[in-house]
């Protein structure tokens, strides 16, 4: 066992925080079975507590201690998806705290497939509650400088395993009713989802949503500095309108759209593929959001399937 590993556990054991990568972004975990532990993580994120929290475990056998039952149809994306960025909302156990749950009757449980995170669960043995590392609605860190920004000496240690693979936070699946709800969008798919169970998986509306879960604040994933969302055909008219004490901006677009040279401007290009630009999103905007912009405008990215979690983010990081 690596020495970080084995101070970490230690960490967890005691009722510490370790802060810990995962494919998706970094989580700040504690013991999800300790209340004064899971209570800090509250604390450090200056989070709401009816806010509930994602309980990480090793392996799939572990779902049982928190469940009460894991259905058919639950167990197809289990066995498709884990390890992965698949969240599962469950009936909880009676003996779950409902520091974790937010006082519901069901509880999010992912298995990450982050080498660090895995080993971490691994030799600690037992399940770690664990949202992003930041600070309530701020921007998801995918690297550890990311969290050390967010939450410094907050955190007793910080496990660095270098940049998020996915970048964005996980897929929630409510799987505690007949038919699987997307609560929360992310790189695994609605048609991803029903392709595993060969059923439809609804996507929530915000009027519609019983159960909370994890990034459903109407302000998340945000920058500090304005964010605005604008189609592409209006960002032109817009830069021509604005008056010199507007800028500078930060300009985040995809698409092959020109804009004027301007040391007022700074123009950043994004990948036009669905998940390279999820993979960049936090760390883009966490950079421009240090650079002291007067407004940070993002170009509206296209309306298919596999740009919904990168939509969903946007739309809650602008204001």
């Amino acid at each position: 066992m690596i020495p970080d590993i084995t101070k970490a556990v230690t960490l967890l054991q005691s009722g510490g925080l370790v802060a810990f990568p995962t494919e998706t972004v970094y989580g700040l975990g504690a013991d999800a079975s300790n209340a004064s532990a899971v209570r800090k993580i509250f604390q450090a994120k200056e989070r709401p507590y009816d806010h509930p929290l994602i309980v990480h475990l090793a392996r799939l056998e572990q779902v049982h201690e928190w469940a009460q039952t894991i259905s058919p149809q639950a167990l197809k994306l289990a066995e498709r998806f884990w390890p992965g960025p698949l969240t599962l909302i469950l009936k909880k156990q009676p003996h779950v705290l409902d520091t974790v749950t937010g006082n519901q009757e069901t509880i999010g449980l992912r298995i990450p497939r982050h080498p660090v995170a895995h080993a971490l669960l691994q030799a600690f043995g037992k399940g770690v509650a664990a949202p992003s590392a930041n600070r309530f609605t701020h921007i998801s860190p995918t690297t550890a400088a990311a969290v050390y920004e967010e939450l410094g000496n907050k955190v007793d240690v910080i496990l660095d395993g270098g940049a998020c693979e996915v970048g964005l936070e996980s897929t929630i699946v409510d799987m505690s009713r007949e038919q699987p709800v997307i609560l929360r969008p992310g790189m695994i798919t609605a048609q991803a989802i029903a392709d595993a169970l060969h059923i439809p998986a609804i996507l929530s509306e915000p009027g519609e949503r019983t159960i909370r879960a994890p990034g459903m604040h109407h302000l998340h994933y945000a920058p500090t500095t304005k964010t605005v969302l604008m189609a592409t055909q209006a960002i032109l008219p817009f830069l021509a309108a604005l008056t010199p004490d507007e800028f500078p901006i930060a300009l985040l677009t995809y698409s092959d759209l020109s804009v004027p040279r301007s040391a007022a401007i700074h123009q950043v290009k994004m990948p036009s593929k669905a998940a390279a630009y999820a993979h960049d999103l936090y760390h883009t905007l966490r950079l421009l959001d240090n650079q002291r912009v007067k407004r940070i405008i993002i170009e509206a990215v296209p309306l298919e399937m596999e740009w919904g979690a990168v939509r969903d983010r946007l739309g809650k990081a602008s204001r």
